[in-house]
């Protein structure tokens, strides 16, 4: 019988599930150790760079999600827990697309989260308890720390090993779910795990960052509980559950510190939520339509939006039309107006397409989601530089974000009255490849896109630097 890894911790978006207020303004009330530099300690760009070099080896083995919405749903709660700490800039939250409950975070602040952990939580708050776990081991550089660590394996070394597990795990499907909220977990056969005791810290650091970040500490002992009941379904347990295994212990330790802390109302009834997780069902294909009727049929709100969801994938128009006016019916929606210019798009709409998402797009300028759907409109009208104005207002914060590069990309291919168009398309799709994980592609990409601009000496030292900062990256092995 095949193995499953649920590796909960190594270290891997409007608004979902707004936090609590709980009246507690600073982290710093909390004893949360100060790990900088010192001796054995990674220089903070490496570990950045090991970071994104992870960042694009898991988009080219896993099956990452490219959802704006949904990304942005998750990296608002990510970011307010975040804001606790004194770590500057992560390398991103990715969101992948497997049914198993599974978390983990690599040096430099790469996190990932899997849409089975989404479907299987019951609030927010309990996101937030894996995510600040995550944040916890990060930001107190466990991974850096660890002895084992550095015993005859650099660290890009153990990150390849981390995604090489990862990857493994994804292929081992027979046995049910077996979970490991621990960083530690991949990297057992190689005998580089975290302590139990750099565990119990990032347990207890965690806790701290998401009831600071106003989120309910229970439910970080909740959904222990929820991991553990997980654990008792599978008839085989691998050799690093038995090592490093969620012990009572460790979940009676998690629900005294919790009831150590005030009182923060549960979130159990929270519809954003609601949204979300149905939301992210369809997406995963881990809802049927049966029980998305059955959702809608209790004139849910979440469950008329997930109906059409649901069968615009189908590309049944009519029904999700039908879905989207029942929900109309009873409020007005972010998620609303992206399915409504959908389908609109499907139905080759543009114009009403438009009308349906500008103001929304004009109104909130910092929403992505909403103003890469304008940009996709855009596009399809054919206003290219409009589109690409658009999209790079987001890709100048984030030079990673591979939806925008994809739209960047898709214009830039179309603009056919361009008289740079094809340097323009061979720099965009290089960068589609690298942070793709085809690093080698991306080099031979802009090289080509290096000799169309040999005459251009702006566009061409353009080029040539990003050129050298790909060829750079790439000769960090993992």
């Amino acid at each position: 019988m095949k193995r499953i890894l649920l590796a909960c911790s190594l270290s891997l978006l409007p608004l979902a599930a707004q936090p609590h207020n709980v009246g507690f303004g600073s982290v710093s009330q909390f004893n949360v150790p100060d790990i900088g530099g010192g001796v054995g300690l990674l220089d903070q760009q490496k570990e950045r760079d090991i970071g994104e070099k992870v960042f694009r080896e898991v988009n080219k083995q896993m099956p990452v999600t490219q959802n704006p919405w949904l990304e942005d749903q998750l990296f608002y709660t990510f970011s307010h827990i975040l804001s606790q700490t004194q770590f500057s800039q992560p390398v991103g939250l990715v969101v992948i697309n497997d049914p198993q409950i599974n978390a983990f975070a690599v040096p430099g602040g790469l996190f990932a989260l899997n849409t089975g952990l989404i479907n299987s939580a019951r609030n927010m708050d309990e996101v937030a308890g894996v995510m600040a776990h995550e944040i916890a081991h990060v930001t107190q550089r466990h991974f850096s720390r660890s002895q084992e660590a550095f015993k005859g394996q650099g660290l890009l070394s153990l990150a390849g090993i981390l995604v090489g597990a990862l990857v493994a795990s994804q292929a081992d499907g027979d046995v049910g779910t077996a979970v490991m909220l621990g960083s530690q977990a991949a990297l057992m056969d190689k005998q580089l795990t975290y302590s139990r005791n750099q565990e119990r810290e990032a347990d207890r650091i965690g806790m701290q960052y998401m009831y600071a970040a106003g989120y309910n500490p229970q439910s970080m002992a909740d959904f222990f509980e929820v991991m553990h009941r997980a654990t008792s379904q599978v008839s085989f347990l691998p050799d690093f559950w038995l090592t490093h295994p969620l012990t009572s212990e460790r979940m009676s330790e998690a629900r005294l510190r919790a009831n150590q802390l005030p009182r923060v109302k549960s979130n159990l009834l929270d519809e954003e939520f609601e949204i979300l997780k149905w939301y992210t069902r369809v997406l995963s294909r881990q809802a049927t339509e049966q029980q998305l009727q059955a959702a809608a049929g209790q004139n849910k709100f979440a469950g008329w939006l997930a109906m059409a969801y649901f069968q615009q994938r189908q590309g049944d128009y009519a029904a999700a039309q039908h879905a989207l006016d029942m929900a109309k019916m009873q409020k007005s929606h972010v998620l609303l107006t992206l399915l409504q210019t959908d389908v609109y798009l499907g139905l080759n709409k543009l114009e009403e397409a438009q009308q349906n998402i500008q103001s929304a797009a004009v109104i909130m300028p910092e929403n992505r989601s909403l103003n890469y759907k304008y940009a996709e409109v855009l596009i399809r009208q054919a206003k290219y530089s409009d589109a690409q104005d658009v999209v790079m207002r987001f890709l100048r914060n984030n030079d990673h974000d591979l939806n925008g590069w994809r739209l960047m990309q898709n214009a830039a291919n179309l603009n056919r009255t361009d008289p740079l168009r094809a340097i323009q398309v061979l720099r965009y799709r290089a960068e589609v490849e690298f942070w793709s994980g085809f690093e080698e592609n991306a080099i031979k990409s802009l090289l080509q896109a290096q000799r169309l601009s040999k005459d251009n000496q702006s566009l061409s030292g353009t080029v040539k630097a990003r050129l050298a900062e790909m060829q750079k990256a790439r000769m960090l092995k993992i």
